[in-house]
């Protein structure tokens, strides 16, 4: 039997749950799904999702390297964005931006470096 990818799960490195909780869940809306420590006082490692998108957010050194990128194609940017803005977060105001590809995006940079990085087709613009 070949081989079939049914999910992909980008592992971010965080270095302070609060301040995940904060960007993550309050700020982007994403639900707190499950939380592991192998003991009290432990690294956390747990999983946030939103509207299809899963994220696996750890605090165990090596398993993943701080400051990645994960590209996500999107639609309803226009709203999400509006969404967030309301929030009123007072460490990042995104803005949505044409891109090099005849899409928009918005780059929403976490306090750990890593980014997520959301585009929308334009139906506006010309096909490349």
């Amino acid at each position: 039997m070949p081989l079939r990818v049914s999910q992909t799960i980008p592992v971010l490195r965080i270095f302070d749950v609060a301040k995940a909780r904060e960007f993550y869940l309050d700020f982007l809306g994403f639900a707190l799904d499950w939380e592991h420590r192998f003991e009290p006082g432990m690294p956390v490692y747990m999983q946030v999702s939103r509207a299809g998108l899963v994220l696996h957010l750890s605090e165990h050194h090596g398993d993943a390297c701080p400051g990645s990128t994960v590209f996500l194609r999107v639609t309803g940017l226009d709203d999400y964005h509006r969404e967030i803005t309301a929030k009123g977060y007072g460490y990042l105001r995104p803005g949505v931006e044409p891109t090099f590809h005849n899409s928009r995006g918005m780059e929403l940079a976490d306090p750990f470096g890593n980014r997520l990085r959301l585009d929308e087709a334009n139906p506006s613009a010309p096909a490349e």
